[in-house]
């Protein structure tokens, strides 16, 4: 054939110069790949000589073996990138800090190497088959990236397709250019699905201003798209006509209201999964079934020994002088030869030694039948023969095993399972290898990980006795006992003992010595490991049946020196060689050097890996070299084995000069799908697989389905190859479960029917038979990824990767392949090892093409490709990739890439379609008629009545605070209001009432002077948490100003705070600030001026020294309705609201508190919070002084430096109520939990504590109010005292857990019905399950309704809604410097649409909803508890759903150890992951997939960013809340210095 693969020589001149020019043309880009194809089919057509395919044939093309001297498969890959080459496209490389990942140079990382070669055994095969590299000038990912971007209908709106562009290389990566970049390929991307609105560009109104926005970044605050689909007993969407509906709530009241707890641990797969539909093309198999393939007769010879240990006893005595193993040394020289005499008296000395002289005569320590390990490097074959000939004769049942390098090697807990089963307790080794063994600092050693006890021998000649005269050992007649134990690794990594019996040992000599023809006396070059396998049954075994005389050519000598096996088959004109592909390929590289190497002696050159289908351009390129040497075309012999079956086909050496055998050129996409169809169109997707030959002597066999029952194929199916003969393995030894599946298969035939009773074994080899009952074989069952239905095989997709120019990049060949199961399907995965010298743009340039050549040639998507640093993937005992620990690495985060691409968008097909939003047709009154037929009140629920004031006295004639301070200084002056403890728990200042009353006087003295203020001005306070921010907000009341308290700008950050500041002072137009001395010196510093504009600050007095003075006069407002004070807070979405708190409404807040937690002026309270806005500064400077107790305050600063002095104080003053923020928990939780006993021992005692209140605006924390409990319960606490308070900002405190109610109730619902925006009750334990806990007991006069917040209706029990409150102390309204009364009228004084018109409610913005317990209040009534979900404002819309972002940062935060925190925030449509990396960085990649994988599982979306930042990156308010939206500016605007950003294609 004269294509390409062709002989081109024998064309005419002028048309080989004609294709010449046309190839100069395609290098050039002057055709196309298509013209390029037809022009040269054009020239070529008459000379290419024209094939009938029938189906008799199986659609086979016979290729003769001596044209195909090109790399099919090289070529396919050049030809399916130069598909990419038309458009371009750059896309955002990864950004990597370049502290990040200093690989460390080769040598430290190279484990010591005894026995193995570093080179992965399958690596060089596949590159052997890769001779050619690709041209340099391949272009970018770009028509591949498109067509994956439109195709990717199914992912999701949150799954605009990511790749990566130009490469960086400045320190600092521009972050900027290549966001714009991506936003307008977003931009011109159409994703098929109706996309739900982009969740961040929308404008909602504003609750007013933005914090520190650059102008580029405002207006794209979250949208407010508050939709809530409701549902009935059974979470039956209401959204339909309701006359049916209320029929349908009427059928519903007779099922139970939640599902038997059974139904919840069942998968829910099929509702969630997008099933793709059955393609009509797949190619199915049409043949007809297949029949059952025999193996000629074993024949009987004459002189073939009873026993193999009798065939060794007759060789020891009639032929001792003849050699029966030459061993090398390190330079391939012989070291020794022993001879069959020196093997046969040292196993005799071996075998009298095991059974006599260890132990005594009455208790020996081996019988018969024992186990007993085999440790000797692949270095001393000699001693590893005697040992094993020294078992079989002693009746102990040999297990050879690697040598243990270190107690952690890959695989060694494996190992230790095998020995387990086997029952393994003593192992025999040479005196060499016991010395290289690691010890224990005694000399012992060491237990390797996993392993049973075992005791060493060592079987040096020194150390045998010499058996008595009357010892003989017993060689019974080959019967069904075990010989020996092969070990085997599954795919899963467990690895299994192969039990093979005396006759199944003998039988596989003898069937081996009649296919491969062996003569007595003849020589074998053995270049394979004679402890398994090929090398052990051609190399040990048949060796000494037939008197053979083997040179064994270990590792290390080839390693050293390649062409040492070709040397000795010239020396010793050996007739067979036992080889693998990569020691052809070793041989062919190295074979420069040699000019007289004569290879005509070689009759027969076994390749024991030549199944592999990449085995055929090795042996192609190796004829190639050596024919010149007298290399016979018909000797090349591959064959196909098994642990379980031994040899299953090995191909005969043909007649000289007889036809080759042919080749199958197969279609990939067919092999996907299982069937055998010629590759007649598109070359580049073809496999040429060449035949192992015919199955064994003696042997019969049957291809079967790979899964379920064992059906018999069709002629033209792939199947898996199933063989019965007396000479394959028995079971795994002492695990019979597993024995049964794989020994015990008895074939079925299409109607299910058994063929026949005889049992066959499965081999783990997929092939099919061809022509002249030819077995050929496409892959291996452990080596088999199905990815939506589909098959692929490891290898194929490994040679695909280092076809594409692996030279650059990967070092030695190193490429691993494997699947992981996200999200319901197996994902592909494939990791290599980068050369130490890579640049970053070549082995990103790699990756892209890989993708591309896989996506093109495979039809498959990568879900992930990495590149680890050269040498750290774990090996082999023989030096090749250790595939199961490396996924197991890559599943724990351990495998530490230095770089990675994620793909999930174009390879998760599988994503439920995105939800569409029903629009609401049902009016509010039809939802309340349809909630009272479903047996459901409406979701409301209210405090206790405030209630009949007890001290008249007090509050008729003070209901102003300031007029309380005064009254408390006259009745009771030396009553101490206020105690302020420092970081060692000592008081450092206190205040009675008389003296908080003088310091206010002083204070407002002061302000009347030097302020020039006038009455209702507003006035800031800039004050650390003390008793001197008290003074100065009584000493504003006093005056008559208006006090807005806010947090002082950080000393060491004055860049990130003092602008907030500057923006307060602002907004709220203050006309003066009070302060102490040190912060008046840096709000004025040049440290200051670099940030803010500090010429233009408002007066500045300082309180520290001020004069005794007392004011003309104290300010009384005329009423009650008149502002008291503003509190100012930053949003966790960023946004900066100030609120107005009117005298009335602080009043009837701190009545309420007071009557909630029983405050009177006998009561100490302790507070540990942040003293400046909403609950925490109402406890810090009101309470007290409306209740009269005693606060003792801890700034939570001072547990930075000193942890424990919240909980010491607790104990100290035996304090019943104390309230904290939940990084004060945190804080606590992560840097004393470790302590208590240490605690317990200094008298910390906690028993006291009767509710600890954690002050938030947030749903609870249960897992870290739990955990706390847990943690300090051995310290008294008692697990009920912990509870959350819940406030917002149009109400500070809504719910406050008392000290009468109810302890607080959890109840668990479950995820999916929430992000539907319904509330679904479930058992605790039930998958997709988040408990919630009850946020505190509702206030004495407060009212909590829940609404639909589009249609402003009432909702039922139970049903997810806004909360709306109606409380005298709400706020009055925002403090907008613009009047934006429409803003205020919404949030402030809304009315229902529906039931109850005339009542003005609050909106706080929070979704949550009511549930009814069983629990009964103080009143005796049943209880109704109030949960909150989450605030509105933060909730991501993607896909159609609606998601918050704490759940998925839970997710994100169980993914791996080294996560300390993270926030997840959208941008253009994509959800973007930022996690703080707590461990070492080069820790930093493991996290990306890891992250994309739980999110994907949980959430049901992907990843499309993935950030890796320093710890403390994600800004955290003072109430520890995660500023997300502070964090998403500060990430658009490339502040975060992240060590990585991955961009998810």
């Amino acid at each position: 054939m004269a294509d390409r693969g062709g002989d081109l020589s024998a064309l005419p001149k002028e048309v080989r110069d004609q294709l010449a020019e046309l190839d100069l043309e395609l290098s050039e880009g002057d055709i196309t790949q298509k013209g390029y194809e037809k022009k040269r089919a054009k020239l070529l057509a008459s000379y290419i000589p024209h094939f009938q395919l029938t189906f008799c044939n199986i659609f086979f093309l016979l290729v003769s073996l001596c044209s195909v001297h090109v790399d099919i498969h090289t070529e396919a890959v050049q030809a399916a990138l130069a598909k990419h080459k038309e458009e371009k496209m750059a896309l955002p490389m990864p950004t990597k800090r370049r502290s990040a990942f200093v690989q460390s140079p080769i040598d430290t990382c190279t484990p010591p190497d005894t026995s193995s070669a570093s080179e992965d055994e399958g690596s060089l095969r596949r590159k052997a088959a890769l001779s050619a590299v690709l041209a340099q000038n391949l272009q970018s990912p770009d028509y591949w990236i498109n067509r994956s971007v439109q195709s990717s209908s199914t992912s999701s709106s949150a799954s605009s397709t990511l790749s990566h562009g130009e490469p960086k290389t400045q320190p600092q990566p521009q972050l900027q250019p290549a966001i714009s970049l991506l936003a307008d390929v977003l931009a011109h991307t159409r994703i098929e699905n109706s996309v739900p609105p982009d969740v961040t560009s929308s404008t909602p109104q504003e609750r007013g201003s933005r914090v520190d926005l650059p102008p580029a970044v405002r207006g794209m605050s979250r949208g407010q798209s508050r939709s809530s689909m409701l549902d009935t007993a059974d979470g039956v969407p209401v959204n339909s006509r309701v006359s049916t509906k209320i029929q349908q709530l009427l059928n519903t009241l007779k099922r139970p209201k939640r599902p038997p707890l059974s139904e919840f641990f069942l998968d829910d797969s099929e509702e969630i999964v997008e099933v793709p539909q059955p393609d009509p093309n797949t190619p199915k198999p049409e043949g007809r079934q297949i029949i059952p393939v025999k193996g000629e007769p074993l024949g009987v010879v004459s002189n073939w020994p009873p026993a193999l240990q009798a065939a060794l006893a007759r060789w020891g005595a009639t032929q001792a002088k003849s050699p029966a193993l030459t061993a090398l040394d390190i330079t391939g020289k012989p070291l020794y030869t022993l001879t069959y005499g020196k093997l046969w008296s040292r196993s005799l000395k071996l075998a009298y030694t095991l059974l006599n002289k260890l132990g005594t005569k009455t208790e020996p320590v081996l019988q018969p039948g024992d186990r007993v390990a085999l440790v000797y490097p692949n270095s001393d074959p000699g001693m590893f023969w005697v040992a094993f000939y020294g078992c079989l004769l002693a009746e102990v049942i040999p297990v050879p095993i690697e040598v243990p390098l270190s107690r952690q090697d890959a695989g060694s807990q494996q190992i230790g399972f095998l020995l387990g089963s086997c029952g393994v307790s003593l192992a025999l080794t040479s005196e060499v290898c016991l010395k290289g063994l690691p010890k224990t600092p005694n000399g012992e050693i060491i237990q390797f990980k996993g392993w049973p006890r075992m005791k060493w021998v060592v079987t040096d000649t020194k150390y045998l006795t010499k058996p008595s005269k009357d010892w003989q050992p017993h060689i019974p007649t080959a019967n069904t006992d075990t010989a020996y134990i092969e070990y085997k690794a599954t795919k899963e990594g467990t690895v299994m003992g192969v039990a093979v019996s005396k006759i199944s040992m003998l039988t596989h000599c003898q069937a081996l010595t009649q296919a491969c023809n062996y003569c007595e006396g003849e020589t074998l070059v053995n270049v394979l490991d004679c402890k398994k396998d090929m090398g052990l049954w051609h190399g040990v075994l048949t060796s000494v049946m037939n008197r053979i005389h083997t040179i064994a050519v270990p590792y290390a000598v080839m390693k050293a020196c390649p062409m040492s096996w070709v040397q000795r088959v010239h020396v010793h004109k050996a007739r067979v060689a036992l080889v693998k592909c990569r020691d052809l390929h070793w041989a062919m590289m190295a074979h420069k050097d040699q000019r007289d190497i004569n290879l005509s002696s070689i009759r027969m050159l076994i390749v024991a890996d030549g199944a592999n289908p990449w085995s055929v351009s090795s042996c192609d390129a190796f004829l190639n070299v050596f024919q010149s040497h007298g290399l016979k075309p018909e000797v090349i012999c591959p064959c196909a084995t098994s642990p379980e079956a031994l040899t299953v086909a090995i191909r005969r050496p043909g007649a000289r000069g007889a036809p080759l055998p042919a080749r199958a050129i197969l279609s990939m996409g067919g092999l996907s799908h299982g069937v055998i169809r010629v590759n007649t169109e598109d070359k580049n997707s073809a496999l040429t697989v060449q035949d192992v030959g015919h199955i064994m002597p003696g042997a019969l066999m049957c291809i079967v389905k790979p899964d379920g029952p064992p059906q018999l194929c069709k002629t033209d199916e792939i199947g898996e190859i199933v063989i019965n003969s007396r000479a394959g393995g028995t079971m795994y030894y002492g695990l019979p479960g597993v024995t049964k599946n794989t020994f015990e298969v008895i074939p079925v035939n299409q109607a299910g029917a058994p063929i026949a009773e005889i049992p066959f074994s499965r081999t783990g080899l997929l092939g099919f038979v061809g022509p002249g009952s030819l077995v050929f074989v496409v892959g291996k069952i452990e080596g088999l990824l199905t990815v939506s239905g589909r098959r692929h095989n490891a290898d194929d997709l490994v040679a695909t990767a280092l076809a594409v120019e692996p030279v650059k990049t990967v070092y030695r060949g190193r490429i691993a392949v494997f699947s992981v199961t996200v999200f319901y399907d197996e994902r592909i995965v494939i990791v290599a090892e980068q050369r130490p010298d890579a640049s970053e743009e070549d082995s990103f340039q790699w990756m892209s093409r890989v993708l591309q050549a896989i996506d093109s040639i495979h039809q498959v998507g990568l879900y992930c490709l990495a590149l680890v640093p050269a040498n750290t993937l774990p090996k082999t005992p023989l030096g090749g990739i250790h595939i199961c620990e490396t996924k197991q690495n890559f599943l724990e985060g351990n495998l530490h890439p230095c770089n990675i691409l994620m793909c999930p968008h174009t390879c998760v097909t599988n994503m439920p379609k995105p939800r569409q939003k029903q629009p609401v047709d049902v009016g509010p009154a039809s939802m309340l008629v349809g909630n009272l037929v479903a047996g459901k009140r409406i979701a409301q629920a209210t405090g206790r009545e405030l209630g009949v004031v007890e001290d008249q006295d007090l509050i008729r004639k003070h209901q102003f605070l300031s007029e309380a301070l005064q009254w408390r200084a006259q009745t009771d002056p030396d009553h101490v209001l206020y105690v302020l403890l420092n970081a060692k728990g000592v008081a450092v200042c206190t205040a009675t009432c008389a003296q908080l009353h003088k310091r206010a006087e002083k204070i407002t003295a002061t302000l009347m002077e030097r302020g020039g203020l006038n009455t209702g001005d507003n006035v800031v306070l800039l004050y650390p948490p003390g008793i001197d921010l008290i003074a100065a907000f009584y000493g504003c009341l006093y005056a008559g100003v208006i006090p807005v308290t806010v947090r002082p700008p950080h000393p060491q950050n004055l860049a990130a705070t003092l602008p907030t500041v500057r923006m307060i002072i602002d907004v709220s137009k203050a006309a003066c600030i009070l302060t102490t001395q040190p912060l008046m010196r840096i709000l004025r510093s040049r440290e200051a001026a670099a940030s803010v504009n500090v010429k233009t600050w408002p007066t500045i007095i300082d309180t520290d020294d001020l004069p005794r003075k007392r004011p003309p006069h104290i300010y009384k407002p005329p009423t009650a309705e008149m502002l008291a004070y503003l509190d100012f807070s930053v949003s966790t979405t960023g946004m900066l609201t100030g609120v107005k708190m009117s005298h009335a409404a602080v009043s009837t807040l701190c009545r309420s508190i007071k009557l909630q937690c029983e405050l009177y002026s006998s009561r100490q309270i302790a507070i540990c919070l942040d003293p400046y806005c909403g609950l925490g500064f109402v406890l810090w400077c009101l309470s007290s002084v409306y209740s009269g107790h005693q606060s003792i305050l801890i700034p939570p600063l001072e547990l930075e430096s000193s942890l424990p002095v919240w909980l010491s104080t607790l104990s100290q003053y035996k304090i019943r109520d104390t309230f904290c923020s939940y990084s004060v928990m945190e804080l606590c939780t992560k840097g004393l939990g470790t302590q208590t006993e240490m605690l317990k021992a200094r008298g910390l005692n906690l028993s006291c504590v009767r509710s600890c209140v954690v002050v938030a605006e947030e749903r609870p924390r249960l897992a870290l109010t739990q955990s706390f409990s847990k943690l300090f319960k051995d310290l008294g606490l008692s697990p009920r005292a912990v509870s959350t308070a819940f406030g917002s900002r149009v109400n500070l405190a809504i719910g406050l857990q008392g000290t009468a109610g109810p302890d607080p109730s959890t109840v668990y619902v479950d995820m999916k019905s929430l992000r539907h925006d319904r509330v679904r009750l479930v058992e605790r334990g039930a998958p997709q399950s988040l408990p919630l806990m009850e946020s505190g007991t509702i206030l004495p006069g407060v009212r909590v309704i829940i609404v639909n917040p589009e249609t402003r209706g009432p909702l039922g029990d139970s049903h997810l809604g806004e909360i709306w409150v109606n409380s005298p102390h709400s706020a009055s309204g925002y403090y907008t410097i613009y009047g934006e009364e429409s803003l205020q009228a919404d949030h402030f004084n809304t009315r229902l649409s529906f039931g109850e018109p005339h009542t003005l409610w609050a909106r706080t913005g929070y979704l949550g909803f009511i549930k009814r317990t069983d629990l009964l209040d103080a009143s005796g009534d049943r209880h109704d508890a109030l949960f909150v979900v989450g605030s509105l404002d933060e909730t991501l819309e993607l896909r159609g759903l609606r998601y918050h972002p704490i759940d998925i940062e839970t997710s994100v935060s169980r993914a791996h150890r080294s996560i300390a925190e993270s926030a997840v925030f959208t941008w253009t449509n994509l959800l973007v992951v930022v996690a703080e990396l707590s461990g070492s960085e080069q820790e930093a990649l493991d996290l990306v997939p890891l992250v994309t994988n739980v999110v994907l599982e949980e959430h049901h979306l992907i990843v499309g960013v993935v950030v890796i930042v320093d710890p403390g990156v994600i800004p955290i308010n003072s109430r520890g809340e995660k500023q997300r939206m502070h964090l998403r500016d500060s990430f658009l605007a490339d502040q975060l210095d992240p060590i990585y950003v991955a961009y998810n294609m």
